[in-house]
């Protein structure tokens, strides 16, 4: 029996997959949705996560093994709550897991720990990543070997209340006749630790070149950035949030910008939807999740996968999110 579209892990809830083929198997790299009933809000306090579990698939047949909790909100002496979606990268053998959290002060930034294994288990730094802000960090390898840190979410990521990497208090959503918040971009140093340079904004256009408006919420960037490259274009890949539509925009420069494209996956069950995607033997694949083991309940949601296929102009094919 294929285990697409399948809860990949049925004893945690299990959220925000990122994955990534590492050693020749695939890693996800999720939250992990606690076993609660809270009552949702835009802030997102319901998804109240303290620690991270990691999964390896030795392929697409087989459901995934746990390989145990790889750090805790204990071990993050910077941090005061909400471990929030993940993402892991290697370089010269040591595997860099980055992750948001609140701070002692209630500012969502962007911490790393490293490993020596891609099961882990991480190390935090003491410290997050200086000049980080907001949630949903994706770092990406391009094929110059160059690594790029992306990141943001709005509401309660808190982009929105930035402006030229600067906060402010009175900062909102952008609506009609605005720009939409961007997505943020920058290289990292080869420490894998740090920022070398400012965070750039990574702007999603229509086909005319004109940026994505602030009202419009089937296509502007919501949350949930994810990079990859396909031959020469460049995939940016995110969440619409309001909507529930993951949406795709390429480009030939990884900074962008980025023409939007169209939909992959239309909403699931559930209010979020989160993704990454990989190639793995010869075929592509979207990680996602919906909430089916809970029955629809926003804070316990699961892992799934699903082949994602290209026509022959390089476009996406878009899926139904309600498809079993």
């Amino acid at each position: 029996m294929s285990i697409e579209k399948k809860p990949l892990v049925n004893d945690l809830y299990t959220a925000d997959p990122s994955a990534h083929v590492f050693n020749g198997k695939i890693y996800i790299y999720p939250s992990h949705d606690e076993d609660i009933d809270v009552e949702n809000n835009d802030n997102g306090d319901q998804y109240d996560m303290k620690d991270y579990h990691v999964y390896e698939m030795s392929d697409t047949e087989n459901y995934p093994r746990d390989c145990g909790c790889v750090f805790t909100l204990d071990d993050v002496k910077w941090a005061s709550k909400q471990l929030w979606a993940p993402d892991c990268q290697e370089k010269d053998g040591k595997y860099y897991f980055y992750f948001p959290a609140r701070d002692k002060n209630g500012m969502f930034r962007v911490g790393v720990a490293v490993g020596n294994k891609p099961e882990g288990p991480f190390t935090p730094e003491d410290d997050y990543i200086q000049g980080t802000y907001s949630i949903d960090p994706c770092c990406f390898k391009d094929t110059d070997s160059k690594y790029y840190l992306t990141m943001g979410g709005l509401w309660g990521g808190q982009l929105d209340q930035y402006r030229n990497n600067k906060w402010g208090e009175n900062n909102k959503e952008p609506r009609s006749g605005e720009d939409a918040c961007t997505p943020k971009i920058a290289l990292l140093k080869d420490n894998m630790k740090e920022l070398a340079e400012d965070l750039r904004d990574l702007v999603i256009t229509d086909k005319d070149g004109k940026p994505l408006q602030g009202d419009d919420e089937e296509r502007r960037y919501f949350e949930d950035p994810w990079l990859f490259k396909k031959g020469d274009t460049y995939y940016f890949t995110y969440s619409t949030g309001t909507t529930h539509l993951l949406a795709w925009a390429t480009s030939k420069n990884v900074y962008g910008p980025y023409t939007y494209g169209g939909t992959i996956l239309t909403p699931v069950l559930g209010w979020t939807t989160h993704h990454s995607i990989l190639e793995f033997n010869g075929k592509w694949y979207l990680f996602y999740h919906d909430c089916e083991r809970s029955n629809g309940v926003n804070q316990k949601r699961n892992v799934k996968f699903r082949e994602l296929k290209f026509d022959d102009k390089g476009n996406i094919i878009k899926m139904d999110g309600l498809e079993k």
